[in-house]
């Protein structure tokens, strides 16, 4: 399966904005990880070099120890899957299964292994019912999900997603993390951009906290929210989960889960 390799990776845009600042990050296969930080920390445009959109300025880039210069947008799609924040920036097609259909179609699928692709990502995000709807006769969550779905059934060896639970309702967030799960679980790599710190906590075993370009926390959710790492945290206009607050003043550790909160809650709030 697919790994990714930054070594010393710098982006500059035009007018000379550095937004990438010689970041090494190795994202081994079927990890799941979320990027965090502040808007402008560098996370959009880190993952739009997995799949070719963009290039370093400086540094390289391997997918599955190959460097991505060597390989088209077009090539690095067949690895690298990508969903926008945007769903409107994805999806044109008429209908929802046409819009499915269109990514595992350019990557050669056909008959029944193209039917068995859509059918089980239109399943997965529960949109079986829609197949036949117009895209924008959907609201916004749920062109989020068909954005999901799009790239879910091109079986891509790395999935990135940005901000999958912005707008979404307790429903469709447990809908997208089922989804990544069951990806990581088929060995394939997830990466997320996201600014849910309770839905990265909970949902992702490793953490990369992004300020002005540059890593400045990797580890597990419940190194990264821990009291010894949020003045870092801060620094980059990031706030620990609330859980993480309560379960430090508690002595429940920086990822306590909700039955360990309500236990210690219990035995600390007197009865009647």
């Amino acid at each position: 399966m697919t790994g990714i390799l930054l070594e010393s990776v710098v982006h500059e845009y035009a007018g000379g904005v550095r937004a990438l600042d010689g970041v090494w990050l190795e994202i081994p296969s079927g990890q799941r990880v979320a990027l965090i930080g502040q808007n402008g920390s560098g996370k959009t445009t880190l993952v739009r070099h997995l799949n070719g959109i963009l290039r370093p300025t400086e540094g390289r880039v391997l997918v599955d120890g190959d460097d991505s210069a060597g390989r088209t947008v077009a090539q690095l799609a067949r690895s690298v899957g990508l969903v926008y924040q945007n769903p409107d920036r994805q999806i044109f097609a008429s209908s929802v299964r046409a819009e499915v259909s269109f990514g595992p179609r350019n990557l050669g699928l056909r008959g029944e292994r193209l039917r068995a692709a859509v059918d089980a990502a239109l399943e997965a995000t529960e949109l079986a019912r829609e197949a036949d709807t117009n895209p924008y006769d959907l609201g916004r969550s749920r062109r989020k999900l068909l954005a999901l779905a799009s790239v879910l059934a091109m079986g891509t060896p790395v999935l990135v997603v940005d901000e999958p639970t912005t707008g979404q309702d307790e429903r469709g967030i447990e809908i997208v993390g089922r989804n990544l799960e069951a990806v990581a679980g088929a060995g394939r790599t997830v990466i997320a951009i996201s600014h849910d710190m309770r839905f990265v906590a909970e949902r992702f075993e490793r953490l990369v906290v992004m300020r002005a370009g540059r890593v400045v926390l990797d580890g597990a959710p419940e190194q990264v929210f821990a009291a010894a790492a949020w003045d870092t945290l801060r620094s980059t206009f990031v706030e620990p989960p609330i859980a993480a607050v309560v379960g430090d003043r508690l002595g429940l550790g920086s990822t306590p889960t909700d039955d360990a909160l309500v236990s210690a809650l219990r035995l600390r709030q007197p009865l009647g």
